[in-house]
């Protein structure tokens, strides 16, 4: 994919903590600032079945539950 480190970029500006990219694209991972790659957590893939694997694994903590509004 085109973009990897704007699209890095704009994912951790966003909150977003876990990322998805083709393993091909792994090297592209060095014009990432350190900073952000540090609270990133980046999965190189070579196939859709790792992208579900990682998409359907459990949280690792329970989400925290916000109470119904009366």
């Amino acid at each position: 994919i085109g973009g990897v480190k704007q699209k890095l970029l704009a994912a951790h500006r966003a909150g977003i903590t876990t990322v998805v990219i083709p393993q091909r694209n792994e090297a592209d991972l060095d014009d990432v600032p350190a900073e952000v790659l540090e609270k990133l957590d980046v999965h190189p893939v070579t196939d859709v079945r790792q992208v579900l694997e990682i998409a359907l694994a459990p949280a690792t903590a329970p989400a925290e539950r916000v109470p119904a509004a009366a």
